[in-house]
């Protein structure tokens, strides 16, 4: 098993005022040589945006895009016909930009602070329609056990947003002293952990809040929960 650590502290960040982001990955102005991809995932930013503040019309092509809102109000715009959607927590959106799209997301609250996770993958397939949606997932269903999120849109899973990648990204909530095993889809796969909030033990490995591992070339793992923890996991082709 390749595990690689990746300390909350250690990751990039930028301080716009209006936008305070922890870049998991290269990102803008951040660079790190060591930290530009985790096989098929680009981006992992974790941002905390003003309120009535967000980004502004741009472009976007050839990735697949997911956002989770942990708290607060997301609003969506775009230019296939979404009109300033609401993206609330516990819910998840995914955006294929294929051949090009633009869009806006902006804090759709007047008083309160929106926290967000923004992942980007590399699509497995250019230049396909662009395409954008949305779903609500039950708290209640990911505890002490895998709920799933995003998964390939070439696969028949029900019930989960899809992307053009053989990926999966899943939720877990885990109460203190839980044990999970984690099974990886295949061992070109690799699984991308990032703690949300509590502390939890991969082997010898403590991971804290907002603290991250990417571990590859195994069939599984165990993950025992020292605190009640909330994970997620974000599985992506190693080589693609």
């Amino acid at each position: 098993m390749k595990t690689i650590i990746h300390k909350a502290d250690s990751r990039g960040f930028a301080n716009h005022g209006w936008l305070q982001a922890n870049h998991s990955f290269s990102f803008a102005n951040y660079h790190n040589p060591e930290k530009v991809h985790f096989g098929a995932l680009r981006v992992l930013n974790d941002d905390i945006i003003a309120p009535k503040m967000g980004f502004g019309t741009h472009p976007h092509d050839n990735m697949e895009i997911i956002t989770i809102p942990l708290k607060g109000v997301l609003k969506h715009k775009d230019n296939m016909g979404d009109a300033w959607l609401s993206v609330l927590p516990g819910e998840v959106q995914v955006m294929s930009a294929g051949t090009g799209v633009q869009h806006s997301e902006i804090n759709g609250s007047v008083d309160e602070h929106l926290s967000l996770f923004q992942i980007w993958i590399f699509p497995n397939k250019q230049n396909v329609a662009p395409r954008y949606d949305q779903k609500s997932f039950d708290i209640n269903e990911r505890k002490n056990k895998l709920q799933t999120l995003v998964s390939s849109i070439d696969e028949n899973h029900e019930g989960s947003l899809k992307i053009h990648q053989d990926a999966v990204i899943s939720r877990i909530d885990l109460d203190e002293n839980t044990l999970f095993e984690y099974k990886l889809k295949s061992e070109n796969h690799g699984v991308y952990i990032m703690t949300i909030s509590g502390k939890v033990l991969i082997d010898d490995t403590v991971l804290e809040t907002r603290d991250a591992a990417g571990i590859s070339e195994t069939k599984s793992f165990t993950i025992k929960a020292e605190e009640s923890s909330s994970l997620v996991f974000i599985e992506v082709p190693m080589e693609f």
